[in-house]
């Protein structure tokens, strides 16, 4: 005789309702749980990227017309290039903060030998409006043959209407647009400046090395496997609920 007078050997039985809420609730937990180790593999993708990328960063620079067409090889490699800045043909990048406060990376033509053009992105100039700056004013090395020194980004963006040529201020890095403002074609990258030069009121403030961060996979892992946790507590306790019910039945 058990407790109560129950047979210890009475097999208890889960209603349907509570089966299927269990299995859920496994399921549930599975699903979290491998969405969780996914992203410690994105985690692990991540800083292996940016370790390639770190390194690229601490090689000695390149001639930026020596670099691939193939933006893979070529993104963040240390870059020099020398020419003459056209300080005529200058574009804005609209919508760039810094600190708080609102302004344009100053994109500047710098012709390479043989009419080769590589855009320069100069740095961040402060606007009050985060679009419109006086381009004229933004001149350093004016008719200098100067070497900058810097890194090599790809053209990301594409302007969602096409731009007049006379356009000084674009939205997105669309190198088309970019062309077509300067009026000749530029190079598959353009450079980042991070060379000093003798700070005026004439130099943009340059923008340094990019930061490779490790994005939100360690957090979104840790989500997903306080859910499978979640989950399995769950299912334990429908378990238990389901035996008590059927023990008293």
């Amino acid at each position: 005789m058990g407790y109560f007078g129950e047979d210890p050997h009475r097999t208890m039985r889960l209603s349907r309702k509570t089966l299927f809420a269990i299995v859920l609730s496994l399921v549930g937990a599975i699903t979290f749980a491998r969405l969780g180790f996914w992203q410690l593999s994105r985690l692990a993708e991540r800083r292996a990227y940016n370790a390639h990328l770190e390194e690229r960063l601490a090689a000695p620079p390149v001639v930026v017309t020596s670099l691939s067409a193939d933006s893979g090889t070529g993104h963040y490699r240390r870059v020099s290039a020398r020419g003459v800045f056209d300080f005529s043909a200058q574009v804005a990048l609209a919508g760039r903060s810094r600190q708080g406060s609102p302004g344009v990376h100053l994109l500047t033509p710098l012709r390479l030998a043989g009419d080769t053009v590589v855009m320069v992105n100069r740095g961040w100039v402060y606007s009050p409006d985060a679009r419109t700056i006086d381009l004229a004013r933004w001149r350093e090395h004016e008719g200098d043959t100067i070497t900058v020194i810097g890194y090599a980004e790809t053209w990301t963006g594409r302007e969602a209407t096409p731009l007049p040529p006379a356009r000084r201020t674009v939205r997105t890095l669309d190198s088309t647009a970019v062309a077509l403002s300067v009026g000749s074609p530029v190079l598959t990258y353009f450079v980042v400046q991070t060379s000093d030069s003798a700070v005026s009121a004439t130099t943009p403030v340059r923008l340094g090395e990019p930061s490779l961060d490790e994005g939100s996979h360690r957090s979104y892992a840790i989500q997903w496997f306080s859910f499978t946790f979640i989950a399995l507590i769950g299912g334990s306790l429908l378990v238990r609920q389901g035996v008590v019910d059927g023990s008293g039945s």
